[in-house]
């Protein structure tokens, strides 16, 4: 009696050893952390940005499913959802928020614990994301993509690319905050480089026929988009429209300039990808926010595609191709 008790006894201490989780699964369930994703118009597989900053983490340690946990919300363009998305994303009590563009204020709305990585084109002191670059003294931390700046380059770099230009149609999203000061910025610039500028304004792409008609019946001679992520998510549409009315085209992710601009300017996309994902290391490791700086980029890509000015028969001066990171032949 006593050997088969002491043999049943046994038995169910390896029954349950064999049913006890494995350590990797324990600690997939105890330890993993969870980064909330606000975006206005990227859907998961067409979040590039996210795409480079899972891959950093990666090498940071962190990995999706194992460690890691995804929670992507996205507005798919109607800015209107941003407030509800965020509030999900406030209600899982998330360890991280990432947020851009108009996203950035949403998140800012819903909580003021959970840690906010910021991308953002606005001045985030003067947006109220932060109290100050060097110590943002609240729960919002991240990059200043220093947009107007840039856009008022680009702008010069287009004059020198096309001298006889006079009228310039800027395509912009009124949606985004940020877009209102960076056309204060351009339209101050413009009077300097004796340029006319003609806003045409864009929410959603379901407005973007409009808007190339209006572009096209106002025979403008250069076209340039004020930085968004929705002109990011439809740069080969808008491209393919510039080129078919052989339009030159100005803008700013060096991604522009592959789909087909004839001038791409701004900061290295990558390189961007790693500072955020350094901000959610950080934050992930207890560092506290409010006294993380704000960074501003310190990579600017100047791209321009030669193949689009040969197709355009537009000669791109030495002294403008010299100043390239990078030509498209």
């Amino acid at each position: 009696m006593t050997a088969t008790v002491t043999r049943m006894a046994l038995l169910g201490v390896a029954v349950s050893v064999l049913l006890a989780p494995l350590p990797s699964e324990a600690q997939r369930a105890d330890q993993a952390l969870r980064l909330g994703v606000l975006s206005p118009i990227f859907p998961r597989g067409r979040h590039k940005m996210l795409d480079l900053i899972l891959n950093e983490l990666r090498g940071q340690g962190f990995v999706e499913g194992k460690n890691l946990l995804v929670e992507h919300r996205s507005a798919l363009g109607r800015p209107e959802r941003l407030a509800d998305l965020a509030g999900e994303l406030a209600r899982l009590n998330v360890d991280v928020i990432m947020a851009e563009a108009a996203a950035i204020r949403a998140a800012q709305n819903a909580t003021t614990t959970i840690p906010i990585v910021m991308f953002s084109g606005d001045d985030p002191v003067r947006a109220g994301f932060v109290s100050t670059l060097a110590r943002p003294g609240g729960n919002i931390t991240g990059v200043a993509l220093l947009a107007a700046d840039l856009s008022v380059k680009r702008l010069e770099f287009l004059r020198m690319a096309i001298p006889r230009a006079q009228r310039v149609a800027i395509l912009l999203n009124p949606a985004n905050p940020a877009s209102r000061a960076r056309l204060t910025e351009l339209s101050s610039a413009a009077g300097l480089l004796q340029l006319q500028l003609g806003i045409v304004e864009v929410r959603g792409p379901e407005q973007l026929d409009d808007a190339f008609a209006q572009i096209a019946r106002a025979r403008p001679d250069a076209f340039m988009t004020v930085p968004d992520p929705l002109f990011f998510r439809e740069r080969l549409r808008i491209a393919d429209f510039a080129a078919r009315i052989r339009l030159p085209m100005v803008s700013d992710w060096r991604q522009m300039a592959d789909a087909g601009a004839l001038i791409a300017y701004g900061p290295s996309f990558s390189a961007i990808a790693r500072r955020g994902a350094t901000y959610i290391d950080r934050i992930f490791k207890g560092a506290n926010p409010a006294i993380l700086p704000v960074e501003q980029p310190t990579e600017i890509d100047l791209v321009i595609n030669l193949k689009t000015a040969r197709a355009l028969s537009l000669p791109i001066p030495q002294s403008l191709l010299l100043r390239a990171n990078q030509v498209i032949e």
